[in-house]
């Protein structure tokens, strides 16, 4: 049946608008069901601040309980089945549950044999007065795929190359929990900054140099169809340990995995959100602050996390060092030197995501502020990673 689907995912300075072309088909029910008042009741995602409904259907977001009880009986909702005894002044609550169980699934398509993801939608998600583009791309999932926080997939564009090859799969972090911006466990959300050439001399660009993937997928339209494999990678998942406190740096479109970590602990209903009790730290570099990357859902989360979370920005272009020069994400960290150790003492666990050109300038000031204090860096940071404490991404 030939339908026309609409849907929106609201955000507190833009709307995601979904709208598919003509002669999309569509067997998913659940889109059908999307509206932005329960996607601000659910907290998921591009968030507002919550509205304080418990109610979650829990047909499509996985939830427990049963829809019209639920609506009547509000927060003295019980399962029919439960028989446990509820201690004075203790309020239950529904979680999602039914993806906490699924281990580190990996390879559920290779890249030689591609699945196939249909887009639907993609928002900008900085200011024009910004350098560059960088999209916030959904794609509805095959079913049977699933994926965890820290993950990455594959994206094979189409065509071929000049010497008439496929092109090559490329690696994109993924940006959503494994609820997906829905909520209901079949989509997964990108993070895409459009590579773009500028001829030196004209200060134009180049199309013929231009990121072949990047820029298919930031010119992508609602029922595209994309080829992706995956999910790979073990290296950025969130530790078991819910007592270890997180640091994150990030560079540009890197806050992609600390966007999913970050709607996992402050955003979903879920037992990781409830049993986390330590604190998170997020350190973004950005050059200008037309292009911070979801700062509406950062302030919402902070919001949610009660002191919990901290966001640091390193705006390059406007933000400077005590004694001069342009602030990058790594003199935040020297700046903070004798925290940031105290806190990795006390078994903190950090994550460098971004461009790879961020991480020599990053050891080097770790480097520095050691030898300072007397440590030998290197030790150190060999003890750190045998102790998994620390974890790169970079490409």
């Amino acid at each position: 049946m030939r339908m026309s689907l609409f849907f929106i995912l609201c955000t507190a300075t833009s709307a995601f608008v979904v709208q598919p072309r003509q002669g999309f088909h569509s067997s998913s029910s659940a889109l059908l069901a999307v509206e932005a008042s329960r996607i601000k009741k659910a907290g998921g995602g591009i968030p507002v601040v919550d509205s304080g409904s418990l109610f979650f259907d829990p047909s499509v977001e996985g939830k427990v309980g049963d829809t019209f009880v639920r609506i009547q009986q509000g927060r003295n909702y019980l399962p029919a089945q439960a028989t446990v005894s509820i201690p004075d002044k203790v309020e239950l609550q529904d979680a999602q549950h039914w993806l906490e169980d699924i281990g580190v699934p990996t390879n559920f398509a290779k890249p030689t044999q591609p699945v196939t993801a249909t887009v639907l939608g993609r928002v900008k998600l900085i200011e024009n007065e910004a350098p560059g583009d960088i999209q916030h791309v959904v794609l509805q999932l095959p079913e049977g795929m699933h994926y965890v926080e820290g993950q990455s997939l594959s994206v094979i564009p189409p065509g071929k190359t000049m010497d008439g090859k496929p092109h090559k799969p490329r690696l994109y972090s993924i940006a959503s929990t494994r609820y997906g911006d829905l909520l209901d466990g079949t989509t997964v959300s990108l993070c895409v900054r459009r590579a773009e050439y500028f001829d030196p001399v004209t200060g134009l660009a180049d199309p013929d140099r231009a990121g072949v993937c990047s820029n298919f997928l930031c010119d992508l339209h609602p029922g595209d169809q994309v080829k992706v494999a995956g999910p790979v990678g073990k290296t950025m998942l969130l530790p078991e340990d819910s007592t270890k406190d997180i640091i994150m740096v990030a560079t540009g479109t890197g806050i992609a995995p600390f966007r999913a970590f970050l709607h996992r602990l402050f955003m979903e209903n879920t037992v990781a959100r409830h049993m986390f009790s330590a604190k998170a730290w997020l350190v973004l570099g950005v050059p200008v602050t037309a292009g911070l990357l979801y700062s509406d859902e950062l302030k919402v989360m902070q919001e949610n996390a009660h002191g919990r979370l901290e966001v640091t920005y390193a705006i390059s272009r406007e933000m400077h060092k005590e004694y001069g020069g342009k602030l990058y994400v790594q003199d935040v960290l020297a700046q903070r030197a004798d925290e940031l150790l105290h806190r990795l003492d006390a078994g903190a666990i950090i994550y460098f995501c971004g461009l790879k050109g961020m991480m020599p300038g990053i050891l080097e000031a770790l480097e520095q502020v050691a030898v300072e204090r007397g440590i030998d860096w290197s030790a150190r940071m060999k003890e750190l990673k045998a102790n998994h404490q620390w974890h790169v991404e970079v490409y």
